[in-house]
Formats: structure tokens, C-alpha cells, sequence
């Protein structure tokens, strides 16, 4: 997973409330199973018309928007369903960085999981970036600094979770964070239980060393 640290873009605008995953990633790709080339999909509908062509309606599909790696969007971002094709959609159409006033809870977690950064804005906050969005304005996210900076210079902070925060800035995935934080513990479990149950470990040296730590 590619580290987060400090992302500077313009930001692309989407004000509409309650965009459902369906509409992030409609159902109907699911059997879809390989994360690369997802991009196609992200918010199909409201992207391209019965012949595939682009609307030009959609703010990321026309300048200054296409291309931009942070949204900012309305109320109850990502509710619906848990599938994690949502945020790989994101990922690959190049989105880093989603700014909202809620999001769907699954969502919200799933976005972490695969390097996304999701900020919860309050009201005041999100019309600043809504307006910045909307005038193709640029920002600059420091996730280490925990601020939003703004093109006219004013910063906006935001906090993450430490745990969540320090994952985005490494670049770990769920494997990853277990690994950092347990990964003594674990080596010393194993060194335990090869000493005391052998048994479970004959084959082991025949195969490659996958221990932790």
C-alpha cells in the first residue's frame, strides 16, 4: 500500500448527500475480482452515458476536476453496502483523499484498509472546501500535521485515530499493523511452541522462513 503523508491537488466537487456504494461501484461489476483497472467503473452511471461516452456534467470528467486526487462530497459518504470495490474504484481513478461531514461506517474503515484518507469535516469547514472545489482551488493535506491548508493560506485541522494515522503514513496494511504492533510477541510464541510441539514444525525447514519478526 503507498504511504500517505502530504498530498497537494485540487480538489474536485460532488455535493450531493448519501452517495451509496452502488453508485460509487454499481453491482452489477462485482464479479469483477482484479483491483487493477477498476478506475472504468468508479461512479459509472453518472459518468458515462448508454454508449460509454463521458458526461460532461460530471465534474470528473472535465477540467479542472479529471485527475484531481482529493473529493469533497456531501453528508453520509459511502453508505450502503460494505463491498470494498468502492474505495478500490476510488484508488484507482487516483482518489486519495475524500472530505465529508459523515461517512458510511463500513466505508469510512474500508478506506484505510486501501490508503485513503477520509476526512470528516464540520459544517463550517466542509462549505470552505466545497467552495475552494467548486472555484478549482488547490490544497495541500498533511496527514503528519493533522491540517487541510487552503490556496488563501488558512490551515484546517482534522484528527485520525493514532493507530489509523500511523498505518496511512506508513504504508501498512492489516497484516502490516499486526506485524508492528505484536510481531515480538508473536516470534516469541513461535520460538515457544517449536520448542515445546516440534511436531507442528517438522516440515519446516523444507519450506520458506514466514515467521514474524
Amino acid at each position: 500500500m503507498d504511504k500517505f503523508v502530504t498530498l497537494t491537488s485540487v480538489i474536485a466537487p460532488l455535493p450531493q448527500d448519501d452517495i451509496d456504494t452502488d453508485i460509487i461501484y454499481p453491482a452489477r461489476f462485482l464479479l469483477i475480482t482484479d483491483r487493477e483497472g477498476l478506475d472504468r467503473y468508479g461512479f459509472h452511471d453518472w459518468r458515462f452515458d448508454a454508449q460509454g461516452n463521458e458526461k460532461p456534467g460530471f465534474p470528473l470528467a472535465q477540467e479542472p476536476w479529471r485527475g484531481a486526487s482529493v473529493l469533497v462530497t456531501g453528508i453520509n459518504f459511502g453508505c450502503g453496502s460494505s463491498r470494498e470495490h468502492a474505495p478500490w474504484a476510488l484508488l484507482d481513478m487516483g482518489l486519495r483523499c475524500v472530505i465529508a461531514p459523515s461517512f458510511g461506517e463500513i466505508f469510512y474503515n474500508n478506506c484505510f484498509k486501501n490508503g485513503i484518507l477520509p476526512i470528516v469535516a464540520d459544517a463550517a469547514d466542509h462549505a470552505a472546501l466545497m467552495a475552494d472545489a467548486r472555484a478549482g482551488r488547490a490544497v495541500t493535506i498533511d496527514l503528519v500535521a493533522g491540517i487541510v491548508r487552503r490556496a488563501d493560506g488558512s490551515d484546517i485541522a482534522f484528527s485520525i485515530e493514532p493507530r489509523r494515522r500511523d498505518a496511512l503514513l506508513n504504508g501498512w496494511d492489516e497484516v502490516d499493523i499486526i506485524a508492528a504492533s505484536h510481531g515480538p510477541a508473536i516470534a516469541a510464541f513461535e520460538r515457544q511452541q517449536q520448542s515445546s510441539q516440534p511436531w507442528l514444525w517438522s516440515g519446516d525447514a523444507e519450506r520458506e522462513d514466514t515467521t514474524i519478526g
